[in-house]
């Protein structure tokens, strides 16, 4: 006869009022981090040391300097250039955001808005500030010219803001699917890799021939999109085969509610508070939207401090994938034990 060990009745008893208030301590704390990570960068914008060039005479930019420190004290960095097209040479090659010429006695201010829309906007406003400061206090339009425009599909630059989400998303739900799916460092490793490619072809053909958000070559923009979708996703791999879901949680948290938040794709890095705007170019997400921006807009100008992070988290991740197998493999060196803990207890009796 077989007695089969039936679980502590108080095994179902319900919880302690004590570990309930201990867990909605924590899901208040969770939603408190959570706000603060998507609001916080929203709520504290504003310039800070934007680049932006200044062509004419000494004296002109002298003024110009004088207006912007009144009204945005702190809000450039100004770099001081001969003449319009040193002015503009810089804007496309994205050393600076936009300019403010003098150098042809009339002046007019130079923007990019598909390096930022934003601060093109802001732009805007300088050249309303100029033509008041040139007439005395009577309002004189001041010419604007959009050199690096959006296209005229998404002017404001709406899908191209909306694209980080996804990278991010993509990345992330790469590595739990193949974790889940498939055995082997070296399957997961290359499945990420093939999502990536294959991730990055339909997110550029949605954004560039479907919603006409993206310019310039569709294979670059392509490999900019798989690029950060691989860089995300092996270095989530790798934390995983190292910590486990522990590892996972970390990696998810660093790309979602630091990379993401602090990425600076729907304005700018210098329009973030602080250091936080420095930091998110650091992450796959902030590099990520700066190097798309690049190829998409500027002919790939700009594109090498992105494509430096990209390349360096994607060979950190890759090291971790390897170091998880080795460690993986030294662990469990034959075919795994089975768990006595996990069969069922039975008593025999006569």
């Amino acid at each position: 006869m077989t007695t089969t060990v039936t679980p502590d009745a108080g095994a179902t008893a319900p919880s302690p009022w004590a570990k309930v208030g201990a867990a909605v301590a924590l899901l208040t704390v969770i939603i408190s981090i959570l706000l603060i990570a998507f609001a916080w960068p929203s709520v504290r914008t504003s310039l800070h040391d934007v680049p932006i060039a200044v062509a004419g005479p000494a004296a002109a930019a002298d003024q110009v300097v004088a207006v912007l420190d009144q009204r945005m004290p702190g809000g450039f960095d100004i770099t001081r250039v001969a003449d319009t097209s040193a002015a503009e040479e810089l804007i496309r090659d994205r050393e600076v955001y936009g300019a403010i010429d003098f150098s042809s006695g009339t002046p007019q201010v130079i923007t990019a808005s598909a390096g930022s829309a934003s601060i093109a906007q802001t732009l805007q406003g300088v050249a309303t500030a100029l033509g008041e400061a040139q007439s005395s206090g009577t309002a004189t339009k001041v010419a604007v010219r959009d050199i690096v425009a959006l296209p005229a599909d998404d002017p404001r630059g709406a899908g191209l803001a909306a694209a980080g989400l996804p990278m991010v998303m993509g990345g992330m739900l790469a590595a739990v699917l193949l974790t889940n799916l498939l055995k082997g460092a070296s399957r997961r490793v290359t499945g990420a890799v093939a999502f990536a490619v294959t991730g990055g072809l339909a997110m550029t053909a949605i954004l560039q021939f479907w919603f006409g958000s993206l310019d310039g070559s569709y294979l670059a923009n392509a490999g900019a999109i798989a690029l950060s979708t691989a860089a995300i996703s092996l270095t989530l791999l790798g934390l995983e085969s190292l910590l486990g879901y522990a590892g996972f949680g970390i990696g998810a948290a660093v790309m979602m509610l630091v990379g993401n938040t602090l990425s600076g794709i729907g304005s700018a890095p210098q329009m973030l508070p602080g250091w936080s705007g420095a930091l998110g170019q650091l992450l796959p997400p902030g590099a990520g939207g700066q190097l798309l921006r690049s190829t998409a807009y500027f002919d790939g100008h700009g594109a090498a401090h992105g494509l430096t992070v990209l390349l360096a988290w994607l060979a950190f991740g890759a090291v971790l994938c390897v170091a998880g197998s080795l460690r993986a493999g030294r662990r469990t060196p034959g075919a795994p034990a089975t768990d006595a803990a996990s069969r069922p207890v039975t008593h025999a009796t006569a």
